[in-house]
């Protein structure tokens, strides 16, 4: 197996596999309705809803960085708000966080394990190998948060 394939590995467990550490993050979110996934139930904390919001949009910034496009990274663009509060718009945020991890997996795929040591971008010193490790990192540490959060909602 290449370096590149067990990064995918890592990325698909985290996501939505058999994770070493627990429950991946589409499992954590399995059953959250918009109402719960909107509520900020702990004060100060971001909701289940900005957290996932929040993790697709790095999904997408990775990629983007990845395939060489030059981002400046805005609050907006970070953390994209929520709107609306209903399944409709609930769904609509799970099907894009699937449908950024889709594409981020398909760019990652699509490197040979020789680049993943170049620098893509000029916003960070970091290589794809470490920008990659760092997604599965955030991403994890996202998922505690909303395990956490949906503790505190049941």
């Amino acid at each position: 197996m290449s370096e590149t394939q067990r990064i995918v590995d890592q990325l698909d467990r985290a996501f939505s596999g058999d994770a070493w550490h627990g429950p991946s993050l589409m499992s954590l979110l399995a059953g959250v309705s918009a109402e719960h996934a909107s509520t900020h139930s702990i004060p100060g904390a971001h909701s289940i809803w900005e957290l996932v919001n929040h993790i697709a949009a790095w999904n997408s910034i990775v990629r983007r960085e990845l395939e060489g496009e030059a981002l400046e990274v805005s609050t907006q663009m970070d953390w994209p708000p929520v709107w609306e509060a209903s399944e409709v718009a609930w769904k609509r945020s799970l099907e894009n966080l699937c449908e950024c991890r889709a594409r981020l997996r398909t760019a990652v795929g699509r490197l040979q394990d020789d680049q993943l040591q170049e620098k893509p971008v000029a916003r960070s010193d970091d290589s794809r190998y470490v920008m990659l490790h760092g997604l599965v990192q955030h991403d994890l540490y996202h998922a505690g948060q909303i395990a956490i959060l949906k503790k505190t909602l049941l």
